[in-house]
């Protein structure tokens, strides 16, 4: 094991070549809780001229059906960005239940995709960097029930068993340029090989 600082991440992700027209590509993903949206601002802090795309926004609920987002991504935003154009994806509403709102995305120098399902085969194509992050369940789970409240522990639980099975199927873990491990919330600092 070796020691990555975030500088060091985002040093990998400029030199990623660019795969999705003019755009580096860099997918954070793993279980739900593990820091994916907390890295992914602090590398957006240090990537100049990035956008962070929030897989949170582009699921349909608790029991989203992946491959159903991962066709809306390659519709709203990869096709667009890999043509040099600007992007545009309907976000989610979690408490209408419903898609909502469009969200204008221009053409980043770097994308940073974060979020259960990011690391999708579907991508791999256009994908500069592909990071995994985890962090023991126990940690996850009050993660989730510290930010979300512990009336969605249920969902939470079940999100997790609907997670598991999608990176299993995508070996998404396994498939990782990165492996990340973390104990602290924003601290993923210990790469595995």
């Amino acid at each position: 094991m070796t020691l990555l600082p975030h500088t060091d991440l985002a040093a990998r992700v400029t030199a990623a070549p660019a795969r999705l027209g003019a755009t580096r590509l860099a997918c954070l993903d793993g279980p739900a809780g593990s820091g994916k949206t907390t890295l992914a601002a602090q590398l957006a802090q240090l990537l100049p001229g990035s956008a962070v795309v929030h897989m949170d926004d582009v699921y349909r609920g608790w029991e989203t059906d992946f491959a159903e987002v991962h066709r809306r991504l390659a519709d709203q935003v990869v096709a667009p960005l890999r043509a040099g154009r600007p992007a545009r994806y309907q976000r989610y509403d979690w408490y209408a239940g419903e898609l909502a709102d469009w969200v204008d995305l221009p053409v980043p120098d770097v994308l940073i995709l974060e979020g259960v399902g990011s690391g999708a085969r579907s991508l791999d194509a256009v994908r500069s960097l592909l990071v995994w992050i985890e962090v023991p369940e126990e940690q996850r789970i009050a993660r989730g029930v510290e930010r979300d409240g512990a009336a969605v522990l249920s969902n939470w639980r079940a999100w997790m068993a609907h997670e598991a099975v999608e990176h299993d199927r995508q070996q998404t873990r396994e498939r990782a340029d990165l492996r990340l491990l973390g104990d602290a919330p924003g601290d993923h600092s210990i790469v595995m090989p």
